[in-house]
């Protein structure tokens, strides 16, 4: 009887037990996901499968738009409310860590990624004072679009290598085509350009641990008259891109034989050139102003951080590590048109095969990073807006680069402030 007894006790206890189990909900872990533009959206399509390898982890994704999200960034910051991982363009990752808002990575990523198989100029793009804040995810660099039989009919069968040839390819060019074409369009109001012959050249762009501006050091000086040179000759039209109405038509048309471009462009000229220019286009590394070619470009594109306050980083880390995989990059690059960071990536047949791609694949093991400082993207404005002037005939080049200096050096006048700080 008692034996009976003590049984169905336990049986009752055992039911109760199992009971509670069925009753309590076992809560996810939930990643938040800050991802820009159409990333936001693409990136979307890979996470089933990192949900099926992490039973119990999902993601939630948040779409922003590129144009609103700085000041989203920042006020989630201001409000202790970043998510766990976000992504930033490179050069604001330095403002990011100067705020103290984003992890150190720089253990978890030399014990679990292999950094020889990240391009080298964009890895460093994500390191400061020997710390790494991001891993790269995508990147993004320039070299040149151009008219294969209109460099043909200028007597090239490659394209240009070295600064000479394509200095005396876009002279003959401009011979053939005549008045109102044009060998290169160069948009006069953007900053890329002159900073990549520059880039080229050896020049810093800022000085003394970048305190000034160094616009008027030889290297940048002589970029830049070679840049408003182009203007000058004729040989570039005198208007920004927004002025050239259709960019697809016109180079369709012929108006002008080559463009400084990135990768998202291989897909709209894909798409926008109609089939009477199929062979009739290419994509090339930058020539160099020596015999090292090819010639440096920027090393550009975005990267995955963690926040400092993320509740989440272990799981953070791991749909990081997962977004690095060279099979995801590939899938990435598919649904996005994307370039992968990492060189094993490049070996899938998506990539392999495309011939536009693999000048980009060739220009990435040349590029070099901008500086890595907050206040970057203020000093690129003022660039362009000085080569504007200077094209335009409302300033001589040195008065120019004189104006040029002064204007970064206000703009570092902070981080000179906080350095001296630090130094006491």
């Amino acid at each position: 009887m008692i034996v009976g007894l003590a049984k169905a006790i336990g049986l009752l206890l055992l039911l109760v037990r199992l009971g509670g189990c069925d009753s309590e909900e076992v809560k996810p872990v939930v990643i938040d996901f800050w991802a820009m533009g159409r990333e936001g959206e693409s990136v979307q399509a890979l996470l089933p499968e990192f949900e099926r390898r992490y039973p119990g982890v999902q993601v939630d994704v948040q779409q922003i738009p590129w144009s609103a999200a700085h000041e989203k960034l920042l006020t989630a910051y201001a409000g202790d409310a970043l998510p766990d991982i976000f992504q930033l363009g490179n050069t604001w990752i330095p403002e990011f860590v100067a705020l103290n808002a984003v992890d150190d990575l720089t253990e978890r990523f030399a014990t679990h990624m292999p950094a020889d198989d990240f391009f080298p100029g964009v890895l460093e793009t994500n390191r400061l004072d020997g710390k790494l804040y991001g891993v790269p995810w995508y990147v993004d660099t320039r070299l040149i679009f151009y008219r294969t039989d209109l460099l043909q009919a200028a007597g090239y069968e490659q394209p240009p290598r070295a600064w000479h040839d394509w200095w005396a390819a876009m002279e003959r060019i401009k011979a053939n085509l005549g008045a109102n074409r044009y060998a290169i369009l160069a948009p006069f109001n953007e900053w890329q350009m002159p900073v990549i012959l520059a880039l080229q050249l050896g020049s810093p762009l800022l000085r003394d641990g970048s305190r000034y501006g160094d616009f008027r050091g030889e290297a940048f000086r002589r970029a830049f008259s070679l840049y408003v040179g182009l203007f000058r000759k004729g040989w570039a039209p005198v208007m920004g891109e927004m002025q050239v109405g259709n960019l697809y038509q016109e180079f369709c048309r012929g108006l002008f034989a080559f463009y400084l471009s990135g990768p998202w462009n291989i897909g709209e000229f894909s798409r926008r050139l109609p089939d009477e220019m199929i062979g009739r286009w290419a994509t090339a590394p930058m020539p160099a102003p020596d015999d090292h070619y090819p010639g440096a470009s920027l090393a550009g594109g975005a990267s995955l951080v963690i926040a400092r306050t993320a509740a989440n980083k272990e799981a953070a880390w791991k749909l990081i590590q997962f977004l690095a995989e060279p099979a995801r990059q590939a899938e990435f690059y598919g649904l996005t048109g994307d370039l992968p960071p990492r060189k094993a990536a490049w070996e899938a047949e998506v990539l392999a095969t495309n011939a536009h791609a693999r000048a980009f694949r060739t220009q990435l093991e040349r590029v070099i990073p901008l500086p890595r400082i907050p206040e970057w993207e203020r000093i690129a404005d003022k660039i362009a807006h000085y080569a504007e002037k200077t094209i335009r005939g409302e300033f001589r080049e040195e008065e120019a680069l004189a104006n040029l200096d002064r204007d970064v050096d206000l703009i570092l006048e902070k981080r000179r402030w906080l350095l001296a700080k630090e130094e006491k």
